[in-house]
């Protein structure tokens, strides 16, 4: 009750009368901690998403931590119980966790959260889905941002498969096409230019199939494409950022 009193208040922007709300209702859930876990961390993970929206990100981060540390106490037995249902769920709060410090530009911070929601989601997802995708191109996004260029192409090459393949994206959908340029990115800071230059024309191509309604998507990635052609002439210094991808809540 409290939780979505505090949600409508934060939606007038009444943040200050919002983070109150919520504070009295964590008082609530701190006495059904023991009695209640898995009621206690659905609404930690309400609470961190009204703070979200309010761009209180340290503390939807705080509150997200504690989320997952309710499912990490939770009996081994239970966990074999539910199994990959499990997995899903600390693998989403993980990757959550790592794209908010990401998207931050805490980049050390975010990078264990991102490695264990790889590792938890690649257990719970028996085929491919748009959720590890995205984790995977997060992961390559801060590994090239640590000065990885090489674990940052797996990533992003591993993203753009899981999103080819899923059924909530495929090959021409945006997200598939960042994982493309990001990978392109990635090649060309190794100086693999071939190989920057084939993914450029990939993302090119991809833009183009959208029509005019990406006209400025298409012309942006065949200027890019330019400009990588120039690199691998040794003619051109410029340097595209990568971009992560958000991640839903549970």
């Amino acid at each position: 009750m409290f939780i979505l009193i505090g949600k409508a208040l934060c939606d007038q922007g009444k943040f200050a009368d919002s983070k109150g709300c919520l504070e009295f209702a964590c008082k609530i859930l701190d006495k059904k901690e023991a009695v209640s876990p898995r009621f206690v961390t659905k609404a930690f993970i309400d609470v961190a998403e009204v703070y979200e929206d309010m761009d209180d990100f340290e503390t939807a981060v705080s509150f997200l931590k504690r989320a997952l540390a309710l499912i990490e106490k939770e009996p081994q037995e239970e966990k074999l119980a539910e199994g990959t249902l499990s997995s899903r769920f600390r693998g989403t709060l993980s990757a959550r966790i790592g794209w908010i410090l990401l998207s931050r530009g805490q980049v050390p911070r975010a990078i264990p959260y991102l490695e264990s929601a790889a590792e938890s989601l690649k257990e719970s997802f028996a085929s491919k889905l748009y959720a590890l995708g995205h984790n995977y191109n997060n992961l390559g996004v801060a590994y090239l941002e640590s000065e990885r260029p090489q674990l940052a192409a797996q990533m992003f090459a591993a993203a753009k498969d899981n999103l080819d393949v899923s059924r909530d994206r495929g090959p021409h959908h945006q997200d598939s096409i960042v994982a493309r340029q990001n990978l392109s990115i990635a090649y060309s800071t190794m100086g693999s230019y071939s190989l920057a230059i084939q993914f450029q024309q990939q993302v090119v191509d991809a833009w183009k199939v959208h029509g005019p309604t990406a006209q400025y998507e298409f012309r942006k990635a065949l200027r890019t494409l330019k400009e990588l052609k120039k690199k691998a002439c040794g003619t051109s210094s410029n340097q595209l950022p990568t971009k992560a991808l958000p991640l839903p809540l549970p």
